[in-house]
């Protein structure tokens, strides 16, 4: 009776064995590396079709020319040209003669010039501006010198020698708006001699908050670009001239990402991400603030109390980003096989390689990125080796118990 129910129990402990394997019923803070590593761009089981990418010095060198930045994003960098009028600004034109007794002169021989000053008067819907004895004359976008030459051109066969001033007496158009997060939001003129975007906020009574986590966001004919307001500081490539009809925006917006798996010096998979959002933290997966306005990927492992020294396989780390498709065809990916604008890409990093935390030191951490470490599969094998001996305990308790029973009824018969 004893041998059958040995037999039994281990004929169920390897049917419990074949089906922990084939079914995977093992808890884990994710998939395997292996599985990651080989089912990218819709293997069988995934619902998200992902390219995976492995980074390299070269990967790194690509992602570094299309970090957020407004010297890249924005293509005209170049100061403003010269003002030019629009609808609604107030024009002011005097005009000169050679000597007394002209077209404009109001007592003959009164002096050896003459001038005068038109009222003020602003460009018209039509864009054009009256002036004297020279008719409508066209004055939107156009610049002072230009309509000068134009009125002189029209008077000089009744006028004396003219010549002609035109001045900005009040711009209304061309004008920069500053909004958000600023002191004293408002629309500004554009000056001809050239603003960048710096001074731009500084007109604004610059930023409410002088914290890392403010952002600029910059509108120009239909197209935004946002950075933090950190690059406008430390890199002055992106601290471009502004144009008129700009608006710039700054917004309060910390900048965060998320980590899982086999992080933190932690005992366990899963550490206490208290202050993780800002406060002081014992690593582990959570959600991360960057309290800064640049942060590297390896000061992300940093942050996270680096990988977990008993569960972690290096080889294994890996980054989740969406990508421009302009950008993953950079990185090599065969852009034709993803639906949409963005592309879902997986960074594996191997930090077994020395070199690899050159790499992670290089590695710009974008907004709302997500690290995921896999554990090593000698965690995972022992796991199994557990949960299988908790199998084979449960399963020998009745054995025992019989055992002991029969043990038992034996000696009392005695």
């Amino acid at each position: 009776m004893i041998t059958a129910m040995r037999i039994f129990a281990n004929g169920a402990i390897a049917t419990l064995a074949l089906l922990s394997a084939s079914c995977s019923i093992m808890p884990a803070t994710g998939p395997q590396g292996a599985a990651v590593l080989n089912e990218s761009e819709g293997g069988e089981g995934v619902a998200v079709p992902y390219a995976l990418v492995k980074v390299t010095p070269e990967v790194v060198r690509v992602l570094g020319r299309y970090a957020p930045r407004l010297s890249r994003a924005i293509a005209d960098r170049t100061p403003p040209q010269a003002f030019r009028f629009g609808v609604g600004d107030l024009v002011s034109v005097t005009i000169f003669e050679a000597a007394g007794g002209g077209l404009f002169s109001s007592e003959s021989g009164a002096r050896a010039g003459n001038s005068v000053t038109i009222p003020n008067q602003a460009v018209d819907e039509s864009g054009n501006i009256a002036v004297p004895y020279a008719g409508e004359v066209r004055a939107k976008g156009r610049t002072p010198a230009e309509i000068q030459a134009d009125i002189v051109n029209a008077l000089k066969a009744r006028a004396l020698e003219p010549q002609v001033v035109v001045a900005l007496a009040k711009q209304n158009t061309s004008l920069i708006s500053v909004l958000g997060d600023v002191r004293q939001a408002g629309r500004f003129p554009a000056s001809p001699s050239g603003e960048r975007i710096v001074d731009a906020i500084a007109l604004a009574g610059g930023p409410v908050s002088q914290g890392y986590d403010v952002w600029v966001s910059l509108e120009r004919k239909g197209h935004r670009a946002s950075v933090p307001f950190g690059t406008l500081l430390y890199e002055p490539a992106n601290n471009i001239y502004v144009m008129p009809n700009d608006v710039i925006y700054l917004y309060n917006q910390p900048q965060t990402f998320v980590a899982f798996g086999a992080t933190g010096s932690s005992s366990t998979t899963t550490a206490i991400s208290v202050g993780a959002t800002g406060g002081a933290s014992t690593g582990g997966q959570g959600l991360y603030r960057f309290d800064a306005w640049r942060l590297s990927l390896a000061e992300a492992f940093g942050k996270l109390g680096g990988l977990n020294d008993s569960l972690a396989e290096p080889s294994w780390v890996f980054l989740y980003r969406g990508e421009t498709c302009e950008v993953a065809s950079k990185l090599g990916v065969d852009c034709s096989k993803f639906a949409g604008p963005i592309i879902p890409i997986v960074y594996n990093l191997n930090l077994r390689d020395p070199s690899g935390y050159f790499l992670a030191q290089n590695f710009e951490m974008r907004n709302k990125d997500v690290i995921y470490t896999s554990n090593a599969a000698s965690v995972e094998t022992t796991k199994f080796l557990v949960f299988l001996r908790t199998i084979m305990a449960t399963a020998n308790d009745p054995i025992v118990y019989s055992t002991n029973a029969y043990i038992l009824r034996n000696a009392s018969r005695n």
